[in-house]
């Protein structure tokens, strides 16, 4: 029997993609406190949580976790191409807090 009918009344779900959440290493220390006061759109509270909150506005509202050792998560995006862009542009406001590079 075809999925389709296999349950009386049920068709196939029509599925959308909602929030893509990715996770990588920048391989650089950052200095996290520099960074919250340099960038309004980020929240630091090492008192409460040891990652700073990058949030970028735009059409769909993304948030990028981004830790000491350079580790940070991002979600919220839609689409390939929403990563992409939302990276280039932490990667480029981060350089400035860059404290140390690995090697």
């Amino acid at each position: 029997m075809p999925a389709k009918e296999s349950i009386k009344g049920l068709t196939s779900p029509k599925i959308t993609v909602q929030n893509i959440v990715i996770s990588g290493e920048l391989h650089a220390t950052i200095d996290l406190y520099a960074f919250s006061k340099g960038v309004k759109e980020v929240d630091y509270e090492p008192e409460q949580f040891p990652g700073a909150i990058f949030r970028i506005y735009g059409p769909t509202k993304i948030s990028v976790i981004i830790y000491k050792n350079g580790k940070l998560i991002c979600t919220g995006a839609r689409t390939k191409a929403e990563i992409k862009r939302v990276l280039d542009h932490v990667v480029k406001v981060i350089s400035k807090y860059v404290i140390a590079v690995e090697s």
